[in-house]
């Protein structure tokens, strides 16, 4: 998994740079909860010092690699689809970004999400959209590509069980959130 956090920047910069960007416009100040936090690629769009900033990583060598690169940023290691240590409405934002795809437990991590959320908190999350003609044609000719050259195995299985949630179920999902505490943000290819 670090593999690629460390590479999708450099190899498909555009894209990447794309998500977060559409992810940072609900930028505001108050907290901001960044779930599944990774190496903290997206905390390089956004304004710390706008914003009391807290990402919760799974994993603990990437949450320390987020605690060395961003010291103002509140690391914790923890699982989204848990109870996280903090309490009901804390946080003003929370951002997703190509994270919501992964998770077995959906609704719990967005349960978990709405309860963090202050009433009129702002649930900011991307998404790959799935099935599609164009990303799917994207991924085969970039990761797909790469994930097949370097471990010489077909990537249908990896995406197939990394993937757990499509667009549409992760949008479905996120209707739970915010018809009553958020308003939906999503890119307009994925409507």
């Amino acid at each position: 998994m670090r593999y690629y956090h460390e590479r999708l920047p450099d190899e498909h910069a555009r894209v990447v740079r794309f998500n977060h960007q559409y992810a940072a416009r609900s930028a505001r100040p108050g907290r901001t909860l960044d779930i599944g936090a990774g190496l903290g690629e997206h905390l390089r769009y956004e304004d710390l010092d706008a914003q009391e900033y807290h990402a919760v990583e799974l994993r603990e060598d990437m949450a320390q690699a987020i605690r060395r690169d961003f010291p103002s940023v509140v690391t914790v290691v923890a699982d989204c689809q848990q109870r996280l240590p903090y309490e009901d409405g804390t946080f003003d934002r929370a951002v997703a970004v190509h994270v919501l795809e992964h998770l077995p437990d959906l609704p719990a991590a967005l349960g978990e999400i709405r309860r963090l959320l202050r009433p009129d908190g702002v649930l900011s999350v991307v998404i790959p959209c799935e099935g599609g003609l164009g990303y799917s044609l994207g991924r085969r000719l970039t990761t797909q590509r790469a994930f097949e050259r370097r471990y010489n195995t077909s990537y249908k299985w990896h995406i197939e069980s990394d993937h757990v949630n499509q667009a549409r179920e992760s949008s479905m999902s996120s209707t739970f959130i915010s018809t009553s505490r958020t308003r939906p943000t999503s890119p307009p290819m994925c409507r």
